[in-house]
């Protein structure tokens, strides 16, 4: 080792030390010089000039320090410094170009840093869209509330113009666009990621066009564009597209459509294009009450109800036991196909259906037109992804609430007026003070790397991954005030899965920007396969997909097979995506297609059983299990998970409960941590049967199997009296009562 290479000249200089701890002292003032070296502030700022950030600094000097530490053989320079340095002949400021030479070897774009840095400059996005910088457009902002009409004023302007794009968030609203404008005689093409149909029969583009937002062009020029939802320009995933849509669509009037929130950012955007941007404002079209109670029992449900859950397992338990009660429910959730999602809306509008109740999670904030009167909080606390990727458990927005909510008393509908409650008690006067707080502004807009600046960067960094490429273009981009670079975790997931197969950069990144649930396995396992048979030059053909996925599907016995042919349903969509990239790769397209429909059929068959399909489940589990079902994406441990669950298992501890962690500033004032502290001490102050139960019931954390085995439990062990001395003492009560019932 080089640190031994020192040690040995040390010695031969100084003379032979007396005992062996001389070697470990002596390898001791090396690793003292190499820390004094990284803590020189003029070592740092020779570090930065030279392309080495805080971050990238540290890392060089770690891999350098090992070198030296470990190394059995080093340049003769830096042996020569080194021994120096360690006999006061020499200064640590000495190792600079040692260090600098390292750090290149392990970060090669030093030596390109600047060429790099301009290429993920991110701080002018306008200039990237020079077609819609040639012309003056004209931006109107059509902001209110859900129910206010805010979007059909934009889309009458669509349907009257010679040409129009329609831009949102979802296929369903896609779709719904599509049809309305071909219904009104307004030929009107429908592209999504998966799907492309035309209005014409011989596929000529018509005039216009209903696109999900990342599907739309900016460069075919438009008399008039729809931007849908614009306050999904802060999503930490998909903002950029809305950023892209706003920045770069030509054509000459574009109408933003979504809350207040965003009026602000739109304008500061639309600054920096030279452009002016004309606000109209909408107030809701029906009156929306917050009841003064709660549901508080499913016995007291009333046709046009709907209520609102969070995660999966809450859905499967709320429709049980409303079936249970006799009555008939539709389920709507996330990753069920459009088709069934429509199925299941439709059956619960249709006033000649006996299903009056409808059990969803907030899925149904947009897509979905319902005739629901009252929604129906189950809970007011949700998991959401924060900006480092991580599941986090919090009370939801008041953004949030408002999206739901507003979809009670649609106008139209067969209800006049909409109403808002919660199931449970203690929930409802913190959806009163969600409700009543102002919508939190947007703040920035996303950005994304795109596929050509990915590309000038491999120029220069021929030997890098795609991930470490994305990885060093986030370190090195730079933004203004007004944007943000989007979370690229899902990106960098399916980088790093397909890194070992040989595929060119264009290829590799295409098959990143995949959308699919990098939860769901069997969609993650597909994508590798199509990957590994595309290098191979091989078409994926109808017949590979049918034996990969088992086709022809029966419908389900249980919930573990539902949940499988959604993932399948999935599976065909990404097919139906990279055809459209890879038409020569994957040519079956239109029998993926058909049979992807009768999959849609085959799940809602599913879904309208979906009760049995528990039950069944239920039945084949261990008793007093609670039915596995893969959540949206798993639940990891953050402060606030460990708070909640620090709430549930409060009736085991005596300990006292960790404070509240407190909410970001913007989204909480402190008066809400004062109220969920209360709800802790009241759910400490009632354990068993009570207020504890209901909450570990709509978390799905407990069964009402799984309550009764643990009541059973508990009143055996209270007989034996397992409890302690207290417990002792109530057996004792209880026997001198039940003593005296006998005389």
């Amino acid at each position: 080792m080089i640190f031994r290479s020192v040690v040995f000249d040390l010695i031969l200089r100084k003379g032979k030390p007396d005992n062996s701890e001389m070697l470990l002292f002596l390898s001791g003032e090396v690793l003292k010089n190499l820390n004094k070296f990284y803590k020189r502030k003029e070592i740092q700022r020779l570090g930065a000039e030279n392309g080495l950030d805080a971050r990238l600094f540290h890392q060089a000097f770690i891999s350098f320090r090992k070198y030296i530490m470990e190394s059995s053989s080093v340049s003769a320079d830096l042996h020569i410094i080194l021994n120096d340095i360690c006999c006061d002949a020499g200064h640590v400021d000495d190792l600079f170009p040692f260090f600098l030479r390292h750090a290149k070897q392990i970060f090669p774009m030093l030596d390109c840093m600047d060429d790099l840095r301009k290429i993920s400059d991110l701080r002018l996005p306008p200039n990237w869209y020079p077609e819609a910088r040639a012309i003056q457009r004209k931006i109107i902002f059509h902001a209110g509330p859900t129910n206010s009409g805010k979007t059909f004023h934009a889309i009458q302007r669509f349907l009257s113009a010679k040409s129009g794009v329609y831009c949102g968030p979802l296929k369903l609203l896609a779709h719904e666009i599509f049809q309305k404008s071909n219904d009104a005689n307004v030929p009107c093409d429908l592209v999504t990621g998966e799907e492309r149909v035309y209005a014409n029969e011989d596929a000529r583009q018509a005039t216009h066009i209903a696109c999900t937002i990342e599907m739309c062009s900016t460069n075919t020029p438009y008399e008039v564009a729809v931007i849908d939802e614009i306050q999904m320009i802060r999503d930490p995933a998909r903002g950029w597209a809305w950023t892209r849509a706003l920045l770069g669509l030509c054509a000459e009037e574009i109408h933003v459509c979504g809350e207040a929130a965003a009026i602000e950012l739109v304008t500061e955007l639309m600054y920096t294009t030279g452009e002016e941007v004309e606000v109209r404002n909408y107030e809701r079209l029906t009156p929306l009450t917050v009841l003064d109670y709660a549901l508080e029992s499913l016995d007291n449900l009333q046709p046009g109800d709907c209520i609102v859950c969070f995660s999966k397992n809450d859905i499967y338990s709320v429709s049980r036991q409303i079936e249970a009660r006799g009555l008939e429910c539709a389920v709507i959730y996330g990753s069920l196909p459009p088709g069934t999602k429509l199925e299941q809306a439709k059956k619960f509008n249709d006033p000649d259906d006996p299903c009056k109740i409808l059990v969803a999670t907030d899925a149904i904030g947009m897509g979905l037109n319902l005739c629901i009167k009252r929604i129906i909080f189950n809970s007011i606390i949700k998991p959401n992804i924060n900006e480092k990727g991580e599941k986090e458990i919090d009370l939801i927005t008041t953004s949030q609430a408002l999206q739901i909510s507003g979809r009670a008393g649609r106008y139209g509908s067969s209800f006049k007026r909409g109403e808002v409650t919660t199931m449970h008690r203690d929930d409802l006067p913190q959806l009163k003070e969600i409700l009543s707080e102002p919508v939190r502004p947007v703040k920035a807009a996303g950005l994304h790397p795109t596929a050509e600046q990915i590309e000038m960067f491999a120029y220069h960094l021929p030997d890098a991954t795609l991930s470490n490429l994305i990885d060093i273009f986030v370190s090195l981009s730079q933004v203004d005030g007004l944007y943000f670079v989007c979370n690229i975790d899902d990106f960098k997931f399916l980088a790093d899965m397909i890194q070992h197969i040989p595929l060119n950069l264009r290829s590799r990144y295409v098959f990143c920007t995949a959308p699919l649930n990098r939860k769901e396995p069997f969609v993650c396992t597909t994508l590798l396969k199509f990957a590994r048979q595309f290098s191979r030059n091989e078409p994926l053909t109808f017949d590979w997909l049918c034996r990969h996925t088992k086709w022809p599907l029966a419908p389900p016995k249980n919930i573990k097979e539902l949940v499988h042919l959604e993932a399948v349903h999935d599976v065909f969509d990404l097919y139906l995506w990279l055809s459209y990239r890879f038409m020569d790769m994957f040519p079956d397209a239109v029998l993926v297609r058909d049979i992807q429909k009768k999959l849609d059929n085959i799940i809602q068959i599913g879904v309208c059983n979906i009760t049995r399909l528990i039950r069944a489940s239920q039945s084949g589990a261990a008793p007093g299990a609670a039915v596995a079902v893969s959540e949206e994406f798993p639940l990891s441990r953050t402060k606030r998970d460990t708070r909640v669950m620090s709430d549930l298992q409060g009736a085991k501890s005596t300990v006292q409960l960790p404070t509240a962690v407190e909410a970001p500033e913007e989204r909480r004032a402190k008066s809400l941590k004062a109220y969920r502290s209360a709800a802790r001490r009241e759910d400490l102050k009632t354990h068993g049967r009570g207020s504890l139960a209901d909450r570990l019931l709509r978390e799905g954390l407990l069964t009402q199997e799984m309550l009764r085995q643990l009541e059973s439990e508990w009143q055996v062990q209270h007989r034996n009296g397992r409890y302690g001395p207290s417990s002792k003492r109530d057996d004792q009560n209880s026997s001198k009562e039940m003593g005296k019932k006998k005389k």
